[in-house]
């Protein structure tokens, strides 16, 4: 199963998300709830986290977390290990409580942040856990929404200002209502909607996908998980992510490799398909990244993929002649 990167870096803002195992409650009743923000109050103040939204949806949460130092996967494994050791004692229990590894996708600033703190937000709504015609958003007791609007009954742990930043919103009196009012019209948006379906799907590249952001963003993200490809953790990340990342590494060692044997990109279809060039070409790339075959062959104009490994393992096996100069040069 593919797995999501954990990108660590001093200021990092995640959407972390994680459902109850085979879709069944995490919380059976408000004392749980209560234990479960407790454990976060613990996390937070261990790890000096930073928490702008959340909210606790019975079987799952969503929470808007921000990271001053690049300790995320300490925190997330003693949180949910701790919440689900307390949930398993209280109704005496046993196994995993949550479905798989959490999801923590890395935020970016401006628009990005503002969105995903409005979704993170406007959860009860979208699954109608209010009466949506007659209750308010802030009728949810279990979203830091509530905080938001009623200072006091915002938690200590949770952190209004760059949310109501992002809004042109100040904390105070003034701020706060016009933030109120915001959400209200946000609430009407999902009242009103006449195609609720097609809604959801606005949302979607906030809980999937490995990144939100700008491509400036996802580039800063790529190299940051290219770091930890080069220190010899790749294991740990698998998927999309890491065929984004490998495929700009590829693109540099193809450009590299075009001026070690002093070919342009305009010269690769008129050389044959398995031009000697582009077999050592294409063994650097294959050896460094994890690109699909299929990107090489196309890159480097080689033909059909069926003849790729022969071509990978000749430059492997030469020990002489011009494959063996090439290999030599382009790995100095």
């Amino acid at each position: 199963m593919a797995r999501k990167p954990r990108v660590e870096f001093e200021g990092a803002t995640y959407h972390v998300m994680c459902r109850g195992n085979r879709q069944e409650a995490v919380f059976q009743d408000e004392k749980d709830q209560e234990r479960f923000l407790d454990t976060l109050e613990e996390v937070v103040k261990r790890n000096g986290w930073l928490i702008h939204a959340f909210v606790l949806m019975g079987n799952h949460y969503h929470l808007l977390l921000e990271t001053p130092e690049p300790n995320l996967v300490e925190g997330m494994r003693w949180f949910q290990s701790t919440y689900t050791q307390r949930f398993n004692a209280r109704h005496k229990v046993w196994g995993h409580l949550f479905q798989g590894r959490y999801k923590a996708l890395p935020v970016d600033q401006g628009e990005y942040f503002k969105t995903v703190s409005d979704y993170i937000h406007l959860n009860p709504a979208r699954a109608k856990a209010f009466d949506l015609e007659t209750g308010k958003l802030a009728d949810f007791k279990w979203s830091s929404f509530c905080g938001y609007v009623q200072p006091a009954k915002r938690p200590g742990f949770l952190t209004v200002k760059r949310v109501l930043k992002s809004h042109g919103f100040s904390d105070d009196a003034s701020g706060r209502s016009l933030y109120r009012n915001y959400m209200k019209r946000r609430v009407l948006e999902i009242l009103h909607s006449s195609d609720p379906k097609e809604m959801d799907e606005s949302w979607q590249k906030i809980r999937r996908g490995w990144a939100f952001g700008s491509d400036e963003f996802r580039v800063k993200i790529q190299e940051a998980l290219g770091s930890v490809v080069s220190g010899k953790r790749r294991d740990s990340f698998m998927g999309e992510e890491i065929r984004a990342h490998d495929e700009l590494e590829a693109e540099r060692l193809l450009q590299q490799g075009l001026r070690c044997c002093g070919l342009t990109e305009a010269e690769l279809p008129e050389l044959k398909k398995g031009d000697d060039r582009k077999k050592v070409i294409a063994w650097h790339i294959r050896k460094k990244t994890s690109v699909r075959t299929e990107w090489i062959t196309t890159r480097l104009k080689m033909g059909v993929t069926s003849n790729f490994s022969c071509y990978v393992r000749a430059v492997e096996q030469s020990t002489e002649g011009l494959l063996w100069k090439l290999k030599n040069k382009i790995t100095k």
